[in-house]
């Protein structure tokens, strides 16, 4: 059996994905047999007071999934109990809430923090102290939400904290980009093809291209949004996953310890940038407006839009650079990796421009849709040697019947049967940190690079553009490709 206590219950991640994901196992038969759902938060409510909200934000979110049938037996294995994470004696009744629902039978529990940051450590605290992190009668695992800590020294002191009460096979660090089909596929691509990965090093790859681009601009989270900025909140975690996941070697089994060894290896042959380097190989800029939203200081410098130009210093890719950018109120939602290929070395079609050879890209869509484009060259009909670049695409919702499960789906079942395959490990949040706090501190200590602004629903600052160009290269703007 299982039990998945949810902390912060009342807040929005758990109407939004916690509890939609949860009921999608149920309706499909993966949770394990007998899992309980125990909701802990400081507002009011009585168990069918719980039920009633969840069922309403479930039939919203789940759309044509939700099933009425499927929802009470699923309510009726939902339960919770008013408490605040900084009072021990909640933790203590909480404790004998979960040994009478479970019947004093052995039952793996997973604690979801699914709470403002600040609250990650005492949670931790009081969980030990009350002895809910003792594995005598099952498996306890606590899941802990991003942003795993503000800068390299406070991810530390959180996982000293955490690891007073929980080892580290016990924690699981969550990012949801890890929970799409496309991000998984994209291991399956690369490890399962014999075409690919031969040809997924410098001899044949130019750059790499990453882009997360978000069409919404910082809204209502603006107070938040300008202590943090576009570093901390896309590439410490979002970013720089999509960057392991692509240029790891492979594992030499698929379980989760060979897996995350291969991508904290990702981030330990990052080049270590030098303020130079900062200077001149990353890039940021504000969207026009952003100072007049509400909770922004009047002066502030935070960044909405940031490239950086990264070097792995090893074999398979040593000599090409890895573009990763991300921003706010841009032209469209997408979330796609470039493998830009080399041009062939040898120009056979050569004569005048409508015969020009461009070079062969790769493009790997995570969203809005799922899916990955090949673009090659062909022979345009009846035109003599004139080239033309084609496309071959492969859709998940085009090749499979159905829906394509949440990211939130994988990931919290994979936390219910104890694979922490998906999940981030303490050296790899660390080592992340450790390339993100340079910038941020060089930027908000130096006036290099500028910051320039863009338009809204642009691809960013045109400079961008010139900032790429600089390198003879150009970013891959299509909003998205599928």
């Amino acid at each position: 059996m299982a039990t998945f206590i949810i902390f912060g219950a009342s807040g929005d991640l758990t109407r939004r994905k916690l509890i939609p994901a949860l009921y999608q196992l149920h309706r499909k038969g993966r949770l394990p047999v007998g899992t309980r759902v125990v909701g802990f938060s400081r507002t009011q409510f009585s168990h069918d007071e719980w039920r009633t909200q969840l069922e309403a934000s479930t039939r919203e979110f789940a759309g044509e999934r939700f099933e009425a049938e499927s929802w009470e037996t699923f309510a009726s294995s939902i339960y919770y109990l008013p408490g605040d994470i900084g009072k021990q004696e909640d933790f203590v009744t909480l404790a004998d809430f979960l040994e009478e629902l479970e019947g004093g039978e052995e039952s793996r529990r997973v604690y979801y923090l699914s709470t403002a940051p600040r609250f990650y450590a005492p949670a931790a605290e009081m969980l030990g102290a009350a002895g809910l992190a003792d594995e005598s009668k099952g498996a306890r695992t606590i899941v802990i939400e991003k942003p795993f800590g503000n800068d390299e020294a406070s991810a530390r002191a959180l996982n000293e904290t955490v690891h007073r009460v929980f080892d580290e096979r016990q924690v699981y660090r969550i990012d949801h980009y890890l929970g799409k089909e496309t991000v998984q596929n994209l291991l399956v691509l690369r490890f399962a093809n014999t075409i690919f990965e031969p040809i997924w090093n410098r001899n044949y790859v130019d750059h790499v291209q990453i882009t997360a681009a978000e069409e919404v601009d910082v809204g209502s989270r603006a107070g938040y949004y300008d202590s943090a900025g576009v570093v901390r909140d896309m590439f410490q975690n979002h970013i720089f996953q999509l960057l392991m996941i692509t240029a790891m070697e492979v594992p030499v089994r698929y379980d989760a310890d060979a897996v995350r060894d291969e991508k904290v290896k990702v981030l330990q042959a990052v080049r270590a940038m030098t303020p130079e380097a900062i200077a001149k190989e990353t890039f940021r800029a504000q969207y026009e407006g952003y100072l007049q939203a509400e909770g922004v200081a009047p002066e502030s410098e935070t960044a909405t839009f940031a490239a950086m130009k990264l070097w792995i210093d090893n074999g398979r890719w040593q000599g090409v650079p890895f573009y990763l950018r991300s921003g706010k109120a841009m032209s469209c939602r997408t979330t796609q990796i470039v493998i830009q290929f080399r041009e062939p070395p040898h120009r056979l079609f050569a004569d005048g421009p409508q015969s020009t050879c461009e070079a062969n890209r790769l493009v790997i869509q995570m969203q809005p849709a799922e899916g990955m484009q090949l673009h090659f060259e062909t022979k345009v009909p009846d035109a003599g040697m004139k080239l033309r670049q084609t496309e071959l695409d492969f859709s998940y919702q085009r090749e499979f019947q159905g829906t394509i499960p949440e990211a939130y789906e994988r990931l919290l079942l994979d936390a219910l049967e104890g694979d922490a395959s998906l999940f981030a490990r303490e050296d790899e949040v660390v080592a992340a940190w450790g390339l993100c706090d340079p910038i941020i501190q060089a930027w908000e200590a130096q006036s290099v690079p500028p910051v320039y602004t863009y338009e809204k629903g642009l691809w960013g600052p045109t400079e961008a553009i010139d900032w790429m160009a600089a390198d003879g290269r150009q970013w891959f703007d299509t909003c998205p490709v599928l």
